[in-house]
């Protein structure tokens, strides 16, 4: 029998990849968060590894280029790449809140993806976006934004006084948001090139592109609010 809209993927395989994810997530979590806590070298580093790896999977997608594709698509890769990194180092950048905006920021982040997928995986239902993405439901696009409001409310709880509760859930409310139009947008871009995943780098995930497509998008935005705020104070706030 075919599968339906409302169940893409029976029950237990849906979570036939949660071991690796985790084993992936184990490595990576703990090297990311330290390399932003330290600043300075190690997280200049940290950039500039992703953006090369970033670099060259664009390199190497390029190879499947739909037609008519030329070096303007090319710098446009190299272009959002380049916007991303530029804003978090700009975000880490800051002595007073750089280092608690980038951690916030890759929290909001992380917590949006953990989200959708446990949500999406658990309840399935109707798709998101079938001709774009078939995997994506509309659980687990709500589940991702529960998540990352979540984030948003505990870092003013605990890292704000007084807290703007409203403030930060709607600021992080609309980074979620992006985060997910990133997610969307990569898979869009993968399907015009007709790839399932970016690379191999990443067990569980696929390339850089797959694991990193939320972060890319909403870099900017998160910049963006730090910019509106104030040097000093936090993107939240």
């Amino acid at each position: 029998m075919a599968r339906g809209l409302a169940d893409p993927v029976p029950l237990p395989g849906r979570w036939a990849d949660l071991r690796i994810r985790m084993l992936s997530a184990a490595v990576l979590v703990p090297l990311a968060f330290g390399c932003v806590w330290t600043g300075d070298g190690a997280f200049d580093l940290l950039i500039a590894a992703a953006v090369l790896g970033l670099a060259a999977e664009w390199l190497t997608l390029r190879r499947h280029s739909w037609s008519g594709a030329g070096i303007i698509i090319t710098l446009t890769g190299f272009l959002y790449v380049g916007l991303a990194a530029g804003s978090l180092l700009w975000l880490r950048a800051d002595p007073m809140v750089g280092r608690t905006n980038v951690l916030a920021f890759l929290l909001l982040i992380w917590a949006s993806d953990v989200g959708a997928y446990a949500a999406g995986r658990a309840i399935g239902g109707p798709r998101l976006a079938p001709r774009i993405s078939p995997g994506k439901t509309i659980s687990g696009a709500i589940g991702g934004l529960v998540a990352a409001v979540a984030v948003g409310l505990g870092a003013a709880l605990t890292l704000s006084y007084p807290a703007d509760l409203p403030r930060a859930g709607l600021l992080a409310a609309s980074l979620g948001i992006i985060a997910q139009a990133g997610d969307l947008f990569e898979s869009w871009v993968k399907r015009r090139l007709g790839v399932k995943d970016s690379g191999s780098l990443i067990p569980g995930h696929g390339g850089l592109f797959d694991r990193l497509d939320a972060l890319l998008a909403a870099a900017p935005a998160a910049a963006l609010l730090a910019l509106w705020a104030g040097r000093g104070v936090a993107w939240w706030q």
